[in-house]
């Protein structure tokens, strides 16, 4: 793997379709502006149709030939996700590269539309039904890659199955970890998925270490008193998930992010996600939570997975 990768060595995209979700600013922002430099056509999913649009206008202004489109969506909405999955599958008939990165960390205790926690409803389901829902296209698209943004404090939470939706109390920094840590055994089911019915797609997950400049730490005072010490700027953090959408050698499966101490800051290289994400039978029953809880069943090629 090359030390120091960077944007600049994302290899030329033309003809490949991307989607971002929350692309509207930090990570997400810079992850669409990175694609459109090198010729993907990219979706600019965002939930707010100005801020969607004056990211845009930015990166047209950047990248004049950029071919960049805004579509809203609303993640904490399940019929936001269905109604702009639809509207994509008639426009377009592939889909190269799914980043699944919008979030929000540690808000007050509140409830999506459809009555799920927040940060779990958002970060994760509203991610897993886009990705159900977007399945044929993926399918039908060679080489296709899903890439979901977790976090590095994933290794300090902890999943309760019988606690998804805070029924038994609601704690907002072990509701974002414990999302975070959805992602990762949703992208890890996902593509043992994909080699068991034989899909030529790749799921790999990223995280952006401590970045500053984002949306996220809105919630958490900590975190915004320590950005400007110890935060990176939204361009290195966009970095593992490129690396992840782009690179030749990614493996399905593999966690990226950066390669500094405790994985805070750096360049993206390929990590080791927490012992726990390991467990198959944990992520198997996250997968039939979330089909029974969002009503989208993924259909496989073949043969119905259970």
């Amino acid at each position: 793997m090359t030390s120091k990768w960077t944007a600049k060595d994302i290899p030329d995209l033309s003809d490949k379709i991307a989607i971002v979700t929350g692309a509207n600013s930090g990570i997400g922002y810079e992850i669409a502006r990175a694609l459109s430099n090198k010729n993907a056509k990219v979706i600019l999913a965002c939930r707010n149709k100005e801020n969607g649009e004056a990211a845009v206008r930015q990166i047209v202004l950047a990248y004049p030939e950029a071919q960049v489109e805004l579509m809203q969506i609303d993640l904490s909405d399940l019929s936001s996700v269905q109604h702009f999955s639809g509207k994509f599958t008639n426009h377009y008939d592939r889909l190269d590269i799914l980043i699944n990165n919008a979030g929000i960390m540690r808000p007050p205790f509140g409830k999506t539309t459809d009555g799920f926690e927040l940060q779990f409803g958002i970060n994760h389901l509203g991610h897993f039904a886009l990705t159900g829902l977007l399945l044929p296209l993926i399918i039908n698209t060679s080489n296709a890659r899903i890439i979901t943004i977790s976090s590095g404090g994933e290794r300090f939470s902890k999943i309760d199955l019988d606690n998804l939706n805070a029924e038994k109390g609601y704690d907002p920094g072990k509701a974002y970890g414990q999302s975070k840590l959805a992602n990762l055994f949703f992208t890890y089911e996902l593509e043992r998925r994909f080699r068991t019915t034989g899909i030529n797609a790749i799921a790999a997950a990223a995280h952006p270490g401590w970045t500053k400049n984002t949306k996220l730490p809105l919630h958490w005072p900590m975190v915004r008193i320590l950005n400007p010490i110890i935060g990176q700027k939204p361009t290195i953090g966009a970095l593992p998930a490129l690396y992840a959408a782009t690179v030749q050698d990614v493996e399905g499966g593999a966690f990226y992010g950066p390669d500094g101490w405790l994985g805070l800051r750096g360049y993206p290289t390929k990590v080791k996600s927490s012992n726990s994400t390991c467990d198959t039978d944990i992520a198997a029953k996250l997968w039939t939570l979330s089909e029974n809880l969002t009503g989208i069943i993924y259909q496989w090629p073949n043969k119905k997975m259970n």
